[in-house]
């Protein structure tokens, strides 16, 4: 379950990581897509993707999803930080949900 939450992690690390990218101002067309941010976004997803296929050989298949959506948890907290976006009380209240979700149909 600890590979399978990590894999979730960097997976939103590098949304993260993409969307600064997709912020920045690039020369032309082809450096907005090639560029050390994009690299290094896409790098990590596919890491994200093979850790999540490996943690699958641990873990019931039903509780993939479930575990999944504490994504949004970690994009809100790492957009919080490294963006330094402000979470409305609505995406709050979601988050509260989604943990709550969790812990339900965990139990």
């Amino acid at each position: 379950m600890a590979i399978f939450l990590l894999s979730v992690f960097i997976a939103s690390l590098a949304q993260i990581i993409l969307k600064r990218s997709a912020d920045s101002r690039h020369r032309n067309f082809i450096s907005e897509y090639l560029n050390t941010k994009v690299i290094i976004g896409y790098m990590l997803m596919g890491i994200s993707t093979l850790g999540a296929i490996f943690a699958y050989r641990g873990i019931e298949l039903k509780n993939g999803p479930i575990l999944e959506s504490i994504g949004y948890v970690f994009v809100l907290m790492l957009s919080w930080v490294f963006l330094k976006e402000q979470p409305s009380r609505y995406k709050v209240f979601g988050i509260i949900l989604i943990i709550t979700g969790i812990i339900v149909s965990t139990y």
